[in-house]
Order: structure tokens, then sequence, then C-alpha cells
């Protein structure tokens, strides 16, 4: 899955002032679309590991390679062949009633 975070993306403004870079939080939430893109909706999740190596900047392209399957899926963040994140993801199991 490719993706784009626009300049006027909401998180960027005080992450960091005048030098914005994607938070964290919202390459995960791409990791975690592309999951659901293939899985449908997901339950709650752990991540045992992840590990962020490079920024990513505002406008610049990024894909999410993933490899797994439900419920332990590893991923990685990419711009270009750089590595920016890299960890893993597991569903946890859904209670029953």
């Amino acid at each position: 899955m490719r993706f784009i975070i626009p300049a006027d993306h909401p998180s960027l403004p005080g992450h960091f002032p005048g030098r914005p870079i994607v938070p964290g939080v919202v390459l995960l939430d791409r990791v975690i679309e592309a999951i659901e893109s293939d899985c449908g909706p997901l339950p709650p999740l752990r991540l045992p590991q992840v590990k962020f190596l490079k920024p990513l900047l505002p406008g610049q392209s990024a894909s999410v390679e993933l490899s797994g399957e439900a419920p332990r899926w590893r991923f990685r963040v990419l711009c270009g062949p750089e590595v920016l994140a890299s960890g893993e993801i597991v569903a946890e199991a859904q209670a029953t009633a």
C-alpha cells in the first residue's frame, strides 16, 4: 500500500515547528489500514515490537510491506528503498460471551 501524508495533515503543526515530520502513530495508522484492507476490521491490537529508524517528511511517498497472516503480521514502512519503521502487530483473541 502506497501513501503520502500531505503538508496540511492535522498532526504536523506541533510535530515539529519549523521542520515537520510525520509522527510514528500516523505511520502505524497506515500499517493498520493496510492490514484491514486485506483482512477486514481488526480486534484490539498489541505492538510487541516497533522500531522507527528514519523520519518521513510531509509530501514524501511511502509504502507499507506486510508479511504473515492473522493474528500476527510483520511490517515495514519504506520510502523508496529506505526502511523508515518496522515491527510486529498482533491481533488479540476476541472474547466470546
